[in-house]
Protein backbone atom coordinates (compact mmCIF):
# COMPACT_ATOMS: atom_id res chain seq x y z
CA UNK A 1 0.00 0.00 0.00
CA UNK A 2 2.75 2.39 0.97
CA UNK A 3 4.62 1.50 -2.23
CA UNK A 4 1.57 2.26 -4.35
CA UNK A 5 1.04 5.60 -2.59
CA UNK A 6 4.67 6.54 -3.10
CA UNK A 7 4.48 5.59 -6.75
CA UNK A 8 1.30 7.66 -7.19
CA UNK A 9 2.87 10.64 -5.45
CA UNK A 10 5.92 10.34 -7.72
CA UNK A 11 3.71 10.28 -10.75
CA UNK A 12 1.90 13.40 -9.65
CA UNK A 13 5.14 15.41 -9.34
CA UNK A 14 5.56 17.98 -12.14
CA UNK A 15 8.18 17.00 -14.71
CA UNK A 16 10.97 19.53 -15.30
CA UNK A 17 11.29 20.11 -19.04
CA UNK A 18 14.66 21.26 -20.36
CA UNK A 19 14.66 24.92 -21.44
CA UNK A 20 14.04 25.59 -25.10
CA UNK A 21 16.85 26.67 -27.42
CA UNK A 22 15.51 30.22 -27.59
CA UNK A 23 15.21 30.48 -23.79
CA UNK A 24 18.75 29.21 -23.35
CA UNK A 25 20.09 31.58 -26.02
CA UNK A 26 18.19 34.52 -24.50
CA UNK A 27 19.67 33.76 -21.08
CA UNK A 28 23.17 33.51 -22.56
CA UNK A 29 22.82 36.84 -24.41
CA UNK A 30 21.54 38.51 -21.24
CA UNK A 31 24.47 37.24 -19.20
CA UNK A 32 26.98 38.39 -21.89
CA UNK A 33 25.27 41.62 -22.91
CA UNK A 34 28.38 43.72 -22.33
CA UNK A 35 30.40 41.54 -24.75
CA UNK A 36 27.70 41.79 -27.39
CA UNK A 37 27.54 45.55 -26.90
CA UNK A 38 31.29 45.82 -27.53
CA UNK A 39 30.96 43.62 -30.64
CA UNK A 40 28.10 45.69 -32.05
CA UNK A 41 30.15 48.28 -34.05
CA UNK A 42 32.17 45.59 -35.83
CA UNK A 43 29.08 43.42 -36.33
CA UNK A 44 27.19 46.29 -37.94
CA UNK A 45 30.09 47.08 -40.27
CA UNK A 46 30.48 43.38 -41.16
CA UNK A 47 26.78 43.03 -41.93
CA UNK A 48 26.64 46.30 -43.86
CA UNK A 49 29.79 45.91 -45.99
CA UNK A 50 30.18 42.10 -46.26
CA UNK A 51 26.99 40.11 -45.73
CA UNK A 52 24.60 42.61 -47.32
CA UNK A 53 26.66 43.05 -50.56
CA UNK A 54 26.95 39.26 -50.93
CA UNK A 55 23.19 38.81 -50.52
CA UNK A 56 22.45 41.68 -52.92
CA UNK A 57 24.88 40.26 -55.49
CA UNK A 58 23.20 36.87 -55.25
CA UNK A 59 19.77 38.44 -55.79
CA UNK A 60 20.96 40.64 -58.68
CA UNK A 61 22.52 37.62 -60.41
CA UNK A 62 18.97 36.50 -61.29
CA UNK A 63 18.07 39.85 -62.87
CA UNK A 64 18.87 42.04 -65.83
CA UNK A 65 20.20 45.30 -64.39
CA UNK A 66 22.02 48.00 -66.36
CA UNK A 67 22.00 50.69 -63.59
CA UNK A 68 19.65 52.86 -65.67
CA UNK A 69 16.50 50.77 -65.33
CA UNK A 70 15.06 48.90 -62.40
CA UNK A 71 16.30 45.28 -62.08
CA UNK A 72 14.16 42.84 -64.07
CA UNK A 73 13.95 39.20 -62.94
CA UNK A 74 15.15 36.80 -65.66
CA UNK A 75 15.74 33.60 -63.66
CA UNK A 76 18.74 31.46 -64.62
CA UNK A 77 19.46 33.25 -67.91
CA UNK A 78 22.67 34.89 -66.65
CA UNK A 79 24.08 31.54 -65.53
CA UNK A 80 22.99 29.82 -68.73
CA UNK A 81 24.71 32.53 -70.76
CA UNK A 82 27.76 32.33 -68.51
CA UNK A 83 28.44 28.61 -68.91
CA UNK A 84 26.95 27.86 -72.34
CA UNK A 85 27.50 31.02 -74.40
CA UNK A 86 30.40 32.98 -72.91
CA UNK A 87 33.58 31.37 -74.27
CA UNK A 88 35.76 34.10 -72.76
CA UNK A 89 34.45 33.25 -69.28
CA UNK A 90 35.53 29.65 -69.75
CA UNK A 91 39.01 30.88 -70.73
CA UNK A 92 39.00 33.07 -67.62
CA UNK A 93 38.02 30.12 -65.41
CA UNK A 94 40.80 27.98 -66.87
CA UNK A 95 43.39 30.74 -66.39
CA UNK A 96 42.19 31.48 -62.85
CA UNK A 97 42.25 27.83 -61.76
CA UNK A 98 45.71 27.35 -63.28
CA UNK A 99 46.91 30.55 -61.66
CA UNK A 100 45.48 29.61 -58.25
CA UNK A 101 46.80 26.03 -58.44
CA UNK A 102 50.35 27.36 -58.95
CA UNK A 103 50.53 30.60 -57.00
CA UNK A 104 48.29 29.57 -54.09
CA UNK A 105 50.34 26.62 -52.74
CA UNK A 106 53.73 28.09 -53.77
CA UNK A 107 53.08 31.47 -52.17
CA UNK A 108 51.69 29.80 -49.03
CA UNK A 109 54.74 27.56 -48.64
CA UNK A 110 57.11 30.43 -49.47
CA UNK A 111 55.46 32.67 -46.86
CA UNK A 112 55.92 30.03 -44.18
CA UNK A 113 59.48 29.07 -45.13
CA UNK A 114 60.70 32.68 -45.20
CA UNK A 115 58.88 33.41 -41.93
CA UNK A 116 60.39 30.30 -40.34
CA UNK A 117 63.93 31.25 -41.42
CA UNK A 118 63.58 34.91 -40.41
CA UNK A 119 62.15 33.94 -37.02
CA UNK A 120 65.45 32.23 -36.13
CA UNK A 121 67.43 35.48 -36.50
CA UNK A 122 68.10 38.11 -33.87
CA UNK A 123 65.32 40.72 -33.32
CA UNK A 124 67.02 43.56 -35.21
CA UNK A 125 67.80 41.48 -38.30
CA UNK A 126 64.33 39.92 -38.10
CA UNK A 127 62.68 43.35 -38.23
CA UNK A 128 64.80 44.48 -41.19
CA UNK A 129 64.19 41.34 -43.27
CA UNK A 130 60.48 41.34 -42.46
CA UNK A 131 60.24 44.86 -43.87
CA UNK A 132 62.31 43.93 -46.95
CA UNK A 133 60.13 40.92 -47.80
CA UNK A 134 56.84 42.63 -46.97
CA UNK A 135 57.59 45.92 -48.79
CA UNK A 136 56.66 44.80 -52.36
CA UNK A 137 53.11 43.92 -51.29
CA UNK A 138 52.46 47.43 -49.94
CA UNK A 139 54.30 49.40 -52.61
CA UNK A 140 52.28 51.68 -54.85
CA UNK A 141 52.79 51.32 -58.57
CA UNK A 142 55.56 48.73 -58.70
CA UNK A 143 54.48 47.28 -62.04
CA UNK A 144 56.63 49.71 -64.00
CA UNK A 145 59.68 47.77 -62.76
CA UNK A 146 58.40 44.60 -64.43
CA UNK A 147 57.37 46.56 -67.51
CA UNK A 148 61.00 47.69 -67.78
CA UNK A 149 62.24 44.14 -67.32
CA UNK A 150 59.91 42.67 -69.94
CA UNK A 151 59.82 45.60 -72.34
CA UNK A 152 59.42 44.41 -75.92
CA UNK A 153 62.36 46.36 -77.39
CA UNK A 154 66.13 45.91 -77.16
CA UNK A 155 66.25 48.24 -74.18
CA UNK A 156 64.18 45.90 -72.06
CA UNK A 157 66.29 44.28 -69.34
CA UNK A 158 65.29 40.70 -70.22
CA UNK A 159 65.72 41.20 -73.99
CA UNK A 160 68.99 43.12 -73.61
CA UNK A 161 70.51 40.48 -71.35
CA UNK A 162 69.43 37.54 -73.52
CA UNK A 163 70.63 39.24 -76.73
CA UNK A 164 73.96 40.04 -75.09
CA UNK A 165 74.35 36.40 -74.04
CA UNK A 166 73.52 35.24 -77.56
CA UNK A 167 70.33 33.44 -76.55
CA UNK A 168 68.16 35.74 -78.68
CA UNK A 169 68.76 37.42 -82.02
CA UNK A 170 65.65 39.61 -81.98
CA UNK A 171 63.75 41.04 -79.00
CA UNK A 172 60.60 39.26 -77.83
CA UNK A 173 57.32 41.03 -77.17
CA UNK A 174 56.97 39.39 -73.76
CA UNK A 175 53.73 41.08 -72.72
CA UNK A 176 52.12 40.78 -76.18
CA UNK A 177 52.92 37.11 -76.76
CA UNK A 178 50.26 34.79 -75.40
CA UNK A 179 52.87 32.06 -74.81
CA UNK A 180 54.61 34.15 -72.14
CA UNK A 181 51.94 36.41 -70.63
CA UNK A 182 50.50 34.00 -68.05
CA UNK A 183 53.96 32.80 -66.98
CA UNK A 184 55.11 36.38 -66.38
CA UNK A 185 51.98 37.23 -64.40
CA UNK A 186 52.45 34.14 -62.22
CA UNK A 187 56.08 35.15 -61.61
CA UNK A 188 55.13 38.71 -60.62
CA UNK A 189 52.31 37.51 -58.35
CA UNK A 190 54.70 35.16 -56.55
CA UNK A 191 57.05 38.12 -56.03
CA UNK A 192 54.16 40.07 -54.50
CA UNK A 193 52.84 37.19 -52.39
CA UNK A 194 54.76 37.84 -49.15
CA UNK A 195 52.04 40.02 -47.70
CA UNK A 196 49.55 39.65 -44.87
CA UNK A 197 49.93 35.87 -44.67
CA UNK A 198 53.69 36.29 -44.24
CA UNK A 199 53.15 38.66 -41.29
CA UNK A 200 50.63 36.25 -39.77
CA UNK A 201 53.18 33.44 -39.88
CA UNK A 202 55.83 35.67 -38.29
CA UNK A 203 53.40 36.51 -35.49
CA UNK A 204 52.39 32.86 -35.07
CA UNK A 205 55.98 31.67 -34.78
CA UNK A 206 56.59 34.31 -32.10
CA UNK A 207 53.76 32.92 -29.96
CA UNK A 208 54.93 29.28 -29.91
CA UNK A 209 55.77 28.24 -26.33
CA UNK A 210 59.52 27.46 -26.24
CA UNK A 211 59.07 24.97 -23.39
CA UNK A 212 57.19 22.70 -25.80
CA UNK A 213 60.45 22.04 -27.65
CA UNK A 214 62.12 20.94 -24.42
CA UNK A 215 59.18 18.66 -23.62
CA UNK A 216 59.28 17.30 -27.15
CA UNK A 217 62.98 16.44 -26.82
CA UNK A 218 62.16 14.45 -23.68
CA UNK A 219 59.32 12.65 -25.50
CA UNK A 220 61.59 11.54 -28.35
CA UNK A 221 61.57 14.31 -30.98
CA UNK A 222 65.01 14.11 -32.58
CA UNK A 223 65.28 16.74 -35.35
CA UNK A 224 63.94 20.08 -36.57
CA UNK A 225 61.49 18.53 -39.03
CA UNK A 226 59.78 16.58 -36.25
CA UNK A 227 59.69 19.77 -34.16
CA UNK A 228 58.08 21.55 -37.08
CA UNK A 229 55.39 18.90 -37.68
CA UNK A 230 54.52 17.94 -34.10
CA UNK A 231 55.07 21.22 -32.22
CA UNK A 232 55.41 24.34 -34.40
CA UNK A 233 52.59 23.75 -36.89
CA UNK A 234 49.98 22.52 -34.35
CA UNK A 235 50.79 25.51 -32.10
CA UNK A 236 50.01 28.02 -34.85
CA UNK A 237 46.93 26.49 -36.50
CA UNK A 238 44.92 29.76 -36.34
CA UNK A 239 47.68 31.57 -38.26
CA UNK A 240 47.91 28.68 -40.75
CA UNK A 241 44.15 28.91 -41.37
CA UNK A 242 44.30 32.69 -41.75
CA UNK A 243 47.28 32.50 -44.11
CA UNK A 244 45.55 29.87 -46.25
CA UNK A 245 42.42 32.00 -46.60
CA UNK A 246 44.46 35.10 -47.50
CA UNK A 247 46.71 33.37 -50.04
CA UNK A 248 43.88 31.49 -51.76
CA UNK A 249 41.67 34.58 -51.90
CA UNK A 250 44.54 36.57 -53.39
CA UNK A 251 45.30 33.92 -56.00
CA UNK A 252 41.66 33.61 -57.09
CA UNK A 253 41.07 37.38 -57.09
CA UNK A 254 44.06 38.32 -59.24
CA UNK A 255 43.32 41.25 -61.55
CA UNK A 256 45.68 44.19 -61.00
CA UNK A 257 48.76 42.29 -62.17
CA UNK A 258 47.03 41.15 -65.34
CA UNK A 259 45.56 44.57 -66.17
CA UNK A 260 48.76 46.52 -65.49
CA UNK A 261 51.10 44.18 -67.37
CA UNK A 262 49.01 42.60 -70.12
CA UNK A 263 46.29 45.22 -70.53
CA UNK A 264 42.55 44.72 -70.56
CA UNK A 265 41.74 42.74 -72.55
CA UNK A 266 45.02 40.89 -72.99
CA UNK A 267 46.13 39.41 -76.31
CA UNK A 268 43.64 36.66 -77.24
CA UNK A 269 42.49 36.81 -73.61
CA UNK A 270 45.63 34.88 -72.62
CA UNK A 271 45.72 36.62 -69.21
CA UNK A 272 41.96 36.92 -68.69
CA UNK A 273 40.83 35.97 -65.18
CA UNK A 274 37.41 35.75 -63.56
CA UNK A 275 37.93 39.09 -61.81
CA UNK A 276 39.04 40.92 -64.98
CA UNK A 277 35.97 39.46 -66.71
CA UNK A 278 33.87 40.71 -63.80
CA UNK A 279 35.43 44.18 -64.05
CA UNK A 280 34.73 44.24 -67.79
CA UNK A 281 30.99 43.61 -67.39
CA UNK A 282 30.58 45.48 -64.11
CA UNK A 283 32.49 48.74 -64.63
CA UNK A 284 32.74 49.04 -68.43
CA UNK A 285 29.56 47.51 -69.84
CA UNK A 286 27.46 48.09 -66.70
CA UNK A 287 25.71 44.74 -67.01
CA UNK A 288 25.40 44.44 -63.26
CA UNK A 289 23.16 41.38 -63.25
CA UNK A 290 25.60 39.41 -65.38
CA UNK A 291 28.56 40.72 -63.36
CA UNK A 292 26.79 39.59 -60.17
CA UNK A 293 26.45 36.09 -61.63
CA UNK A 294 30.21 36.04 -62.30
CA UNK A 295 30.87 37.25 -58.74
CA UNK A 296 28.58 34.55 -57.31
CA UNK A 297 30.40 31.80 -59.21
CA UNK A 298 33.76 33.14 -57.99
CA UNK A 299 32.44 33.33 -54.42
CA UNK A 300 31.32 29.68 -54.55
CA UNK A 301 34.71 28.57 -55.91
CA UNK A 302 36.54 30.48 -53.15
CA UNK A 303 34.34 29.12 -50.36
CA UNK A 304 34.59 25.54 -51.61
CA UNK A 305 38.37 25.71 -51.97
CA UNK A 306 38.82 27.28 -48.55
CA UNK A 307 36.69 24.58 -46.90
CA UNK A 308 38.81 21.85 -48.50
CA UNK A 309 42.06 23.53 -47.42
CA UNK A 310 40.83 24.10 -43.87
CA UNK A 311 39.79 20.44 -43.62
CA UNK A 312 43.30 19.46 -44.66
CA UNK A 313 44.99 21.88 -42.22
CA UNK A 314 43.00 20.44 -39.30
CA UNK A 315 44.98 17.22 -39.75
CA UNK A 316 48.35 18.94 -39.31
CA UNK A 317 50.31 17.37 -36.48
CA UNK A 318 48.24 14.17 -36.34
Amino acid sequence: MQQSMSSNSGANKPSHKPPSWWAYRKKQIKSSKHSYFLMMPYSLLFILFTILPVVMSLILSFTYFNMLEAPRFIGWQNYTRLFLEDDIFLIAVKNTLLFAAITGPLSYIACFIFAWIINELNPKMRAILTLVFYAPSISGNIYFIWQMIFSGDRYGIANGLLIKLGVLLEPIQWLKNEDYILIIIILVQLWLSLGTGFLAFIAGLQTVDRTLYEAGAVDGIKNRWQELWYITLPSMKPQLMFGAVIQLTTSFAVADVSINLAGSPSVNYAAETIVTHLIDFGTIRFEMGYASAIATVLFCIMVGTNLIVQKFLRRVGE
